[in-house]
């Protein structure tokens, strides 16, 4: 279920004490953390990668390969994030805390799969592909963007400058 206005105004905490406990004790979090940064060089490297194949019809399997591990790594940081929130929310993935960027993260990954499926039976060609592609990382800049934030208001709300 969605989380009301209320739980997401301004006065809401994104953890309970009981919550941060097992967000700070649990090695998940570490492999979060671990993850996302690993996630965005990937994530750089191919874009750039993307973007020459797209420009200059050069370098098409580098990108491909890019992309591939991109989506392996965003597959990896789904099925590990859905047990991070099993473990501090009670609950594998849709968290009130965590609600809409999950939602959007199915998004991210419908694109990187539309991605594979083109790639594996040929169609869109090289270019479409591409555009594919880029239509995912458009999607995962966004996501990235809503979990930097969440980081962010966590940090405040433990009262950590950030």
């Amino acid at each position: 279920m969605p989380p009301s206005s209320a739980q997401q105004g301004a006065g809401a905490r994104l953890y309970t004490a009981e919550q941060r406990l097992r967000r700070d004790q649990t090695v998940w979090t570490t492999v979060q953390a671990i993850l996302a940064p690993l996630q965005f060089a990937a994530f750089a490297v191919s874009f750039v990668l993307v973007l020459r194949f797209v420009v200059t019809g050069a370098g098409y399997e580098a990108a491909t390969v890019s992309i591939l591990v991109k989506t392996a790594l965003l597959l990896t940081i789904m099925v590990t994030g859905a047990i991070w929130e099993k473990v501090v929310f009670g609950q594998y993935l849709f968290a009130p805390a965590f609600f809409w960027e999950d939602v959007f993260s199915f998004a991210v990954i419908a694109l990187h799969v539309a991605y594979v499926w083109v790639l594996l039976t040929g169609r869109l060609g090289p270019e479409g592909q591409m555009l594919v592609a880029l239509a995912a990382y458009v999607a995962y800049v966004i996501n990235a963007g809503q979990f930097l934030l969440k980081l962010r208001a966590a940090r405040l709300e433990a009262g950590v400058p950030v």
